[in-house]
């Protein structure tokens, strides 16, 4: 929604906001609600039954937390820093590959301890990707007809990018990350043939990639037919679909899941989806999906706005963001739902899980400030940042 100077204006876009209050909310609920079983059969000192709600909780106010000071940041400053922020996240991608430093939690070295939490690299190159994307793009707006000048360092970034996620590996996180950079490209004005073709490209890569990992080539194979193996290849997604039947119209009411009691591995945080839909159903599922699509359309709504402004790059970024949200919730429900295969992405603001729930609070906090400055005067934008 674009509005004129005589408009009386909000501080801050309401529907955005709440959107994004209301997927907190239902996340902390329901990741109480599949979790309880597994803390309590671990018996972890102290917390028992709350441990992940608690841990969610301190996740979520620290999340919270950052986005309060990250929306006082001016976009001209994330765009000052974004290629030395992208340098960091390729640091910290060559960091968790190294042994003792980087945490392996099912033969994937995702993670680096901080003692109180673990962080996720891949979780701040999602965010890291969309800023330098959208200053790339902005710095580069001459050439972007120009495969050589336009494209070409671009890409060498990403392959670099690309293959330290493979060596985790973290395939999905791969597919977020490329699909972020290629959107924001062809968003900001890359020739629509060097699209295509790099489209083309990159499904016969992720293709070739499949086909020469036995591990991915078994998960296609057991997404094709999970009941063929349903005690193998096809545990996690038969399961998950179990617990959508079970769920039907209105679900079996809330912490009534049977599914989430060691029958749907991951159920608090790859498969949240799944829980949601055994315990609320169609309706809930459907509030999910509902609440996903008024934040995407809110956050395309804000990067359009900027650009009317001549903002290009926060416009941008809103619209990265945008895109970073709607493929990796694609991504996970349709991997609940038994239409994608089996990948290890969590349901962005619902499952359990510190750098993610943290990177989401903080993209939410940067979209909410360019709105914010969308709405404000720009000299008194600019001023606040000389000082």
């Amino acid at each position: 929604m674009l509005y004129s100077p005589a408009t009386p204006r909000a501080e801050l876009d309401l529907s955005l906001f709440w959107s994004v209050v209301l997927l907190l909310s239902i996340g902390l609920v329901m990741v109480y609600s599949s979790s309880i079983a597994m803390a309590e059969a671990e018996k972890v000192s102290g917390y028992r039954m709350n441990y992940f709600l608690v841990r969610h909780a301190i996740y979520l106010a620290i999340g919270i937390f950052a986005g309060f000071i990250v929306f006082q940041i001016p976009m001209a400053l994330w765009q000052r820093f974004a290629p030395w922020l992208f340098i960091g996240g390729g640091f910290l991608l060559v960091l968790v590959l190294i042994p003792g430093i980087g945490h392996v939690v099912n033969g994937s070295r995702r993670w680096i301890s901080l003692g109180f939490m673990t962080m996720q690299p891949s979780e701040l190159m999602k965010l890291f990707t969309v800023l330098y994307a959208a200053d790339y793009t902005v710095r580069k707006a001459a050439f972007m007809h120009d495969f050589k000048k336009g494209f070409l360092p671009m890409l060498a970034v990403m392959v670099f990018t690309g293959a330290m996620l493979l060596r985790q590996p973290d395939f999905g996180a791969l597919v977020v990350v490329t699909t972020i950079a290629m959107a924001i490209l062809f968003l900001g004005g890359l020739n629509w043939r060097v699209f295509a073709g790099l489209v083309i490209l990159l499904a016969i890569s992720f293709v070739a990639l499949i086909i020469s990992s036995p591990y991915r080539l078994q998960r296609i194979v057991g997404f094709m037919d999970p009941w063929a193996d349903a005690f193998g290849k096809g545990y996690q997604l038969s399961h998950s679909l179990i617990a959508f039947g079970r769920g039907e119209w209105l679900g079996t009411g809330l912490g009534a899941s049977v599914e989430k009691l060691f029958y749907l591995p991951e159920a608090h945080t790859d498969f949240l989806l799944a829980v949601v839909a055994e315990e609320l159903g169609l309706v809930g599922v459907a509030v999910v999906i509902g609440l996903f699509v008024l934040l995407v359309h809110r956050a395309f709504a804000v990067g359009r706005e900027a650009m009317m402004r001549e903002k290009y790059f926060a416009a941008l970024t809103a619209q990265g963001i945008a895109v970073w949200i709607t493929v990796q919730a694609f991504i996970n429900m349709g991997v609940n739902m038994g239409l994608l295969p089996t990948k290890g992405l969590t349901l962005p603001f619902l499952s359990y899980g510190g750098t993610g729930i943290l990177m989401n609070c903080v993209s939410v906090a940067i979209l909410l400030r360019i709105d914010f400055e969308n709405r404000a005067p720009s000299s008194k934008i600019e001023s606040k940042v000389r000082r």
